[in-house]
C-alpha cells in the first residue's frame, strides 16, 4: 500500500536528538500511514552511522551540506512523492494519535493547505512552547505572535486554545503540509535560510486564498533552542532580517510604506536596548540585517510584483490591524485572548 504521508525531519549534527527523540516518533506514527525520513543537512558527527544501525527502516536523503532549514527542505520534498508532507524538527517529541488526527483533519477539510498542532513546551508541559504555541499571526507592522505566546510571555496551557481555528502562519517546528500546495506556492524562501520562513510560506498561501488552521486536537512537545539558541546573534540577524524581507515581499502597497516608515526607529530602538542590556553582539546584528535587507530588495523586486498579482485579497486573515508593541508594553495586553478581543471589537466598530 502507498502511503501518503513523509515525516520528514531535516537533520545537520543532531546525533544526540535523534537518539532523545525518535523512539517516541517511532512509536507514536503508525507504520502503515507514514514513512519516517532524515534529511541531512551535511552532518559531520555521526548521526548517519547511528541512524542506519539503530533504525535501519527510517529512510535517509544524504545531501552532502548545510543548505540552512529552507533549502534543505526544498531539496528534501523535490525527491519525495507524497500527498502530505510534515516538516518535523528533530528536537520534537510527539504525542499519541499526533499525526492520524491531523492527517485524518486535512482529509475532510481539502480547502486546509496546511496546519500545525498544539506545541507545547517540552521542559515544562503544562506551558505554550515559544516556536508557534497553538497558531501563529502578526501585527501590521509585522511583528509574530501565537495563541499562547507573545513575544517572550509564555501561557499555562489551561485549555484555553483547545478549538481548531485559522491562523495566518503554522509553525516549521511541526508543520503539516499538502505537498502540491507547497510546490505551487514556490516551497520555503532558501535565501532566509532559516527562521521565519514558514510564516513567508503560509503568507503567500493564505493570500491566494488557501486556509491555514492550528488543530489542538494533535499535540507536541518542542525542545526549542536545539540548534542556536535564542540569545545567539546569528538568530537575531535572521530574525530581523528576514521579518523585513518576508514584508517587504507580501505586504500590500497600501501598508508597505507606513510599516517600514515606523520599522526603522522601532529596530533602532530593539537594537539599543540590547546594547543597554550587555548584549553589543546582537546589537550589532539588528544594524547588520538592515544592512542586508536593504541590499536584498532588488533581487526581490519581481518576487514582490509576482506575490501581490497573485494576492486575491489585501491582508489576509491572521494580520491583526494593531502595533504589538503598544498593546503588550504600554497597555500591558500580553495574552492572546486580549488582542482577540481588542480585535473583534475593532471589526465592530468598522
Amino acid at each position: 500500500m502507498n502511503k501518503k504521508t513523509a515525516v520528514v525531519i531535516l537533520n545537520w549534527n543532531g546525533r544526540k536528538l535523534l537518539e532523545k527523540f525518535l523512539p517516541a516518533l517511532i512509536k507514536n506514527t503508525p507504520e502503515e500511514e507514514a514513512d519516517i525520513i532524515v534529511a541531512d543537512n551535511g552532518s559531520t558527527d555521526d548521526s548517519l552511522q547511528y541512524l542506519k544501525q539503530a533504525y535501519p527502516s527510517v529512510r535517509i536523503i544524504p545531501m552532502g551540506e548545510n543548505y540552512g532549514f529552507a533549502e534543505g527542505y526544498n531539496r528534501a520534498l523535490a525527491q519525495l512523492n507524497y500527498q502530505y508532507a510534515v516538516l518535523l524538527n528533530s528536537d520534537v517529541e510527539v504525542a499519541e494519535n499526533w499525526l492520524t488526527t491531523a492527517i485524518r483533519y486535512l482529509e475532510n477539510h481539502p480547502h486546509v493547505a496546511a496546519l500545525q498542532p498544539k506545541i507545547l513546551s517540552y521542559n515544562d508541559k503544562s506551558v505554550f512552547e515559544y516556536a508557534g504555541a497553538c497558531g501563529g499571526f502578526l501585527d501590521i507592522y509585522g511583528y509574530p505572535f501565537c495563541r499562547g505566546r507573545i513575544f517572550d510571555t509564555l501561557e499555562k496551557d489551561a485549555g484555553q486554545y483547545d478549538r481548531e481555528t485559522e491562523i495566518l502562519w503554522a509553525s516549521g517546528a511541526c508543520l503539516f503540509i499538502r505537498v502540491d500546495d507547497y510546490r505551487e506556492a514556490g516551497g520555503l524562501d532558501a535565501g532566509f535560510f532559516a527562521h521565519q520562513e514558514e510564516i513567508d510560506l503560509c503568507w503567500r498561501l493564505r493570500a491566494r486564498g488557501k486556509t491555514i488552521v492550528c488543530l489542538p486536537q494533535s499535540t507536541v512537545y518542542h525542545l526549542g533552542g536545539a540548534t542556536l539558541n535564542m540569545e545567539h546573534p546569528r538568530k537575531t540577524f535572521l530574525n530581523f532580517r528576514n521579518n523585513l524581507l518576508l514584508i517587504y515581499k507580501n505586504l500590500p502597497e497600501k501598508y508597505y510604506r507606513r510599516v517600514m516608515l515606523f520599522r526603522a526607529p522601532a529596530d533602532c530602538a530593539a537594537a539599543l536596548q540590547l546594547l543597554l542590556k550587555g548584549h553589543p553582539a546582537n546589537a550589532w546584528a539588528v544594524v547588520k540585517a538592515h544592512w542586508d535587507f536593504a541590499g536584498r530588495k532588488k533581487r526581490y523586486k519581481a518576487v514582490r510584483r509576482e506575490n501581490l498579482e497573485k494576492s486575491k485579497s489585501g491582508l489576509p486573515h491572521g494580520i491583526f490591524k494593531i502595533s504589538l508593541l503598544w498593546e503588550y508594553y504600554i497597555r500591558k495586553r500580553r495574552r492572546y485572548e486580549m488582542l482577540e478581543e481588542l480585535r473583534t471589537k475593532k471589526m465592530i466598530n468598522d
